[in-house]
Parts: structure tokens; C-alpha cells; sequence
């Protein structure tokens, strides 16, 4: 018999918020994910280039960016454009969020509940879109 290696997925968080992105954190590692952070968008496609995720989970309100014109430049970028995206947002709900040309995999309105969170993650990952 074969012993199946199950190989950890990479998710990177950007979110500002560092009370929910410790969270998240905590969430995914816990749930064997390997998980890096970041507070701001700056720099996001040289951590997307060497960490190489296997799914983003994106808040739309950031310090300095707008999530969804970061969803466009990973959609729009040959190297990144398969990376499957969670979008998650404070202000914005699934029926009021205006994505524009770029759609991400997934959507989850804070305050979320971490079952949802995983659920999606998983579903995702798995090929599913929400």
C-alpha cells in the first residue's frame, strides 16, 4: 500500500484588520492550511510569486488598495490568473458588491462565521465557485 503524502495548501490573507487576520490565521493553520499574511496590498505580487498560493482570500477595504483592483491585476496576469480568490468585506454583502469585470471565486460578508469560512475555502479549492 502506498502512503498518500498530503500536500499543506498555501493560502495568503490580505486583510488590514489584524485582529481578523490573526484569526484567520490561527483558523487556517489549525485546519493544516500553510498560511501567510499581509496588512496591505503593497508588494502583493512578489509574496504571490514566492509563496505561491493555492487560494487568496482578499478584503475589499484596504488602506491602500481596493480588492476588487487587486482581483483585476491577479485576473489580468498570466502567472496568477488561475489562483482562485475568497473575497471577504465589512461594508459590502453578496447582494450589494459591485465586482466589476473580474469575479472572484467566492464571497463572504464580516462578520463570518468560521465554518462558512473553511466551507468555502474547501469548496473552492475544490473547484466550486460561490
Amino acid at each position: 500500500m502506498t502512503k498518500q503524502v498530503k500536500r499543506y495548501k498555501n493560502i495568503l490573507v490580505i486583510e488590514d484588520n489584524h485582529a481578523i487576520l490573526d484569526v484567520i490565521t490561527l483558523i487556517l493553520q489549525s485546519e493544516a492550511y500553510k498560511v501567510a499574511g499581509l496588512n496591505r496590498s503593497e508588494d502583493m505580487m512578489q509574496h504571490i510569486d514566492a509563496f505561491k498560493p493555492d487560494l487568496m482570500i482578499l478584503d475589499i477595504m484596504l488602506p491602500d488598495a481596493d480588492g476588487r483592483e487587486l482581483l483585476s491585476q491577479i485576473r489580468t496576469n498570466q502567472a496568477t490568473t488561475n489562483i482562485p480568490v475568497l473575497m471577504i468585506s465589512a461594508k459590502y454583502t453578496a447582494e450589494n458588491i459591485q465586482h466589476g469585470d473580474h469575479k472572484p471565486n467566492g464571497f463572504l460578508a464580516k462578520p463570518f462565521d468560521i465554518d462558512d469560512l473553511l466551507d468555502k475555502i474547501e469548496g473552492i479549492l475544490a473547484g466550486k465557485t460561490y
